[in-house]
């Protein structure tokens, strides 16, 4: 059978995501259950990036499931020295079950995935966010009691990684999505019309305006990340003039549904993307999202390895 990657998570089908938060779903109720899935077996995980979540949330996982988590930067590895990703691809293979890598280009990835013969997962590029986005869809369905039919305002950067992996999320889970941004930061146009492609299946609306009322008018969830990225620190002061806006502040959470909640992937900058009154108040929900990131990858881990269960 061919080996199963996930580079973002249009990877997925809409039936392989709902069985992939039901597993989190049961990872996190049952974590003794799932104990010795991966006994003996090692997860190679490539950090080009500095991380928190991200690094600590795949090593937790890893070792829940009784596999050896192996973190890598670049300098650890002899492609810090020139040799080809095909090539660290095909090693690592031999030595683990699974390849976890946080980087900068969405190629990386891609060229990894083309050559290893063990799943390789995206934990972050510059045009996705995958995992993050099942952490959101776990949290947002615990917190709201469903997906389909709910509405979802991410504010910022509509190019953003984040945003673009909630378009295909929403797409697969019927979740409607509205980015608000600014015309001069609007989603990579292919991935918007793939998340569209996807979405006829299942009804999500995914849309993008310039108006940040309009964005989270009757929302369920509001989403917000920074302005600026790893890499994009040059552009700050030329992103926070165009997306001063688009600060989730408690007025504009005010437009959203009463009962709507508060999403950030972390870290946050309070008082530029959102307001230290929102993200530390009572409708905020990231520690809940931030600790939903064990149970997704685990499940994640599970899933792409094939891994078996003890009963």
């Amino acid at each position: 059978m061919a080996v199963r990657h996930f580079t973002r998570v249009s990877d997925l089908t809409s039936e392989e995501l709902t069985s992939l938060l039901e597993l989190a779903r049961a990872t996190k109720a049952e974590p003794g259950r799932f104990e010795g899935a991966l006994h003996g077996q090692s997860v190679a995980c490539i950090f080009e990036k500095p991380s928190t979540r991200t690094r600590v949330s795949f090593a937790a996982a890893a070792a829940r499931l009784g596999a050896t988590p192996i973190a890598l930067s670049p300098q650890e590895l002899q492609v810090g020295r020139g040799e080809s990703i095909a090539d660290t691809a095909r090693s690592l293979s031999g030595y683990v079950s699974a390849i976890v890598i946080r980087t900068f280009a969405q190629e990386t990835v891609d060229e990894l995935a083309r050559h290893a013969t063990v799943p390789v997962i995206n934990a972050l590029s510059d045009l996705h966010h995958p995992c993050q986005a099942l952490a959101d869809l776990l949290t947002i369905d615990e917190e709201l009691g469903g997906l389909a039919g709910r509405k979802l305002a991410f504010l910022g950067d509509g190019g953003d990684n984040v945003a673009h992996s909630l378009l295909e999320a929403g797409a697969l889970a019927g979740l409607d999505v509205t980015i608000g941004c600014s015309p001069l930061y609007e989603p990579d146009r292919d991935i918007l019309a793939g998340a569209r492609a996807l979405a006829r299946s299942t009804g999500a609306e995914l849309t993008v305006v310039h108006d940040p009322g309009l964005a989270v008018a009757q929302a369920d969830a509001v989403y917000a990340d920074v302005w600026a990225s790893m890499g994009e620190e040059a552009e700050h002061e030329t992103r926070v003039a165009a997306l001063a806006p688009f600060e989730v502040t408690a007025e504009l959470m005010a437009l959203a549904k009463p009962h709507a909640v508060f999403l950030h992937c972390l870290p946050a900058k309070r008082d530029e993307e959102v307001s230290a009154e929102v993200i530390d108040g009572p409708r905020s929900v990231v520690w809940h999202e931030s600790a939903n990131r064990l149970p997704t990858e685990e499940a994640l881990l599970v899933l792409l390895t094939e891994a078996r269960i003890p009963a």
